[in-house]
């Protein structure tokens, strides 16, 4: 459903301005009121990183009127393959930095507040107060909690992506919308620390055009918000996998209406869309899992699995193995085994990886070739943790 747009328009737009965002006034539906609404908005931006970047460059381009940036970090040469706002030269630098300097370059009357401030349960409500929209690209869940608490409490709708390897979700979330609209919180679509052991994109990397594509989504999502133009995905989850081209929507509900019976419980792989509460991109795993689930061992499960028969495939890169593998494991990279899981050669497997994340899509993948597989749950750092037996080099 569409909304009535959340801010009111400023009177007129400059000569220069209009002249900049002709491409916007022409079109149907949007016209001048739209685009004079943009130019009243205040929009808060948390993270400047992959998806921070996009959101910048999208809404400032837009016309935004009011941008305010946080993040603590500074830039690094790795942040370059996919935080597009930074440069080579601005290595070192704080990312916040770059935001002002984009912005001014796209769009002269877009101001620019730049927070260098890490956001917490005790500023996080101060830092976001006066925006209209919130976006949150930041890369911890413990952060997106807090972004999700802080927005609850202002009543501010809260726009939410999370890109990871080649998959990404897309969301809005408003704890108080307008009406004939029902709320929906972070709560509804993963449970209190579901996901508080998720890999970091450090751990199993991430596609940098794919965060150039949610970004942008994201950044829609606020300008229909702040001008009443299309429907929202509030009550929808965009579930995106960049392999296959593949765009899916997921309806996304309150716990309390979408609550299952009690026998009845809502399991969901890592990765796969929950079609009663939404898409989870969390390695914890869920107990009891229902028949088809992919199953998880232990360190000492898989240790038995192992002396029982069962072969440990390891679909880590080589530059990763070379740090140590599981000793007796096939090393086979998870490209190359997705490419012909027939062709792994065994039975019975248990896949390896860093955390779990590539082990999950790996099993998948051998199942449906037939193959009983299953996962080691936490990866090689939770075989660093609970097994005795150390890791050898490859």
């Amino acid at each position: 459903m569409a909304f009535p747009p959340l801010v009111e328009p400023v009177a007129e737009l400059s000569d220069a301005e209009r002249t900049r965002t002709a491409r916007h006034r022409v079109l149907s539906g949007f016209g001048d009121v739209a685009q004079r609404r943009l130019a009243a908005a205040h929009v808060a931006v948390v993270g400047a990183g992959g998806l921070g970047s996009p959101v910048v460059l999208a809404l400032a381009a837009a016309g935004v009127g009011t941008l305010t940036v946080i993040d603590d970090d500074v830039v690094e040469a790795s942040n370059l393959q996919r935080q597009l706002m930074h440069r080579v030269r601005d290595v070192g630098a704080a990312k916040v930095d770059s935001a002002v300097r984009i912005a001014g370059d796209l769009s002269p009357t877009t101001v620019v507040h730049p927070l260098p401030a890490r956001l917490t349960p005790d500023n996080a409500r101060d830092l976001l107060a006066g925006a209209h929209v919130v976006i949150d690209g930041t890369d911890t869940f413990q952060t997106r909690e807090t972004v999700a608490a802080a927005c609850e409490e202002l009543g501010v709708p809260l726009v939410w992506g999370v890109v990871q390897e080649f998959h990404a979700q897309a969301t809005v979330f408003w704890s108080a919308p307008p009406a004939g609209a029902d709320p929906v919180r972070l709560i509804d679509l993963y449970p209190p620390d579901a996901a508080r052991e998720a890999p970091t994109c450090a751990q199993v990397g991430v596609l940098g055009a794919l965060c150039l594509q949610v970004g942008s989504i994201l950044a829609t999502e606020a300008i229909k918000l702040i001008t009443g133009v299309g429907e929202p995905l509030l009550g929808r989850v965009l579930v995106i996998d960049a392999l296959r081209a593949r765009t899916d929507e997921v309806p996304l509900r309150a716990v309390a209406s979408a609550a299952p019976a009690a026998d009845s419980p809502v399991v969901v792989a890592p990765g796969s869309p929950a079609r009663d509460r939404g898409p989870t991109a969390s390695p914890v795993p869920a107990t009891p899992a229902p028949a088809g689930a992919i199953p998880q061992l232990t360190p000492a499960q898989t240790l038995a699995a192992q002396r029982e028969g069962a072969v440990l495939v390891d679909v880590r890169e080589p530059f990763e193995t070379a740090h140590g593998v599981i000793p007796g494991s096939v090393l086979r990279p998870l490209a190359d085994l997705l490419a012909e899981p027939a062709g792994i050669g065994a039975q019975r497997v248990v896949v390896v990886c860093q955390v779990g994340a590539r082990a999950h899509r790996a099993a998948a993948a051998l199942r449906g070739a037939g193959v009983e597989a299953s996962v080691l749950a936490g990866g090689i750092e939770a075989w660093a943790r609970g097994t005795a037996v150390p890791a050898v080099r490859a």
